[in-house]
């Protein structure tokens, strides 16, 4: 069992409200017809523990949440280094905004977001199988 809370009925978006793609990406979350927890890495710390349940949910190594681009992270390190999972997390807590893309959760699953609009493709899968004509409901 994890630590970060899953709901069927709430978006949780983890994101950086000062890159460009996490502004846009919460404007399309911010739109959605669900509760909403948005988590912004900008105001909020969180936790190595849960960066390592968000990468294994995300089936990838913490390493690849990183913007080895950044300036914070060539300011002190070459794109082909290797760390440890402490080392990453270390560089996480002390320079969040190398984080590159946002997360979303959506009860059980967890994405990584490449672009604002892949929120859509996720939140439509998500309520694929929902009817949306209240009679069939009553007729259940």
């Amino acid at each position: 069992m994890g630590v970060i809370s899953t709901d069927k009925s709430k978006i949780t978006l983890i994101y950086n409200s000062k890159t460009s793609l996490g502004k846009q990406t919460f404007g399309y979350v911010n739109a959605a017809k669900k509760e909403i927890l948005a988590i912004d890495t900008a105001k909020t710390n969180i936790p190595g523990t849960q960066w390592v349940e968000i990468t294994d949910n995300l089936g990838i190594h913490i390493s690849t949440l990183i913007n080895k681009q950044h300036p914070n992270f060539q300011g002190s390190y070459n794109p082909d280094i290797e760390l440890e999972t402490n080392d990453w997390l270390k560089l996480i807590d002390k320079h969040p905004e190398i984080i590159e893309n946002p997360v979303l959760i959506l009860g059980s699953k967890f994405y990584k977001l490449e672009n604002p609009s892949d929120f859509v493709n996720h939140i439509e899968s998500d309520s694929a199988a929902v009817s949306r004509n209240p009679a069939e409901k009553k007729e259940r």
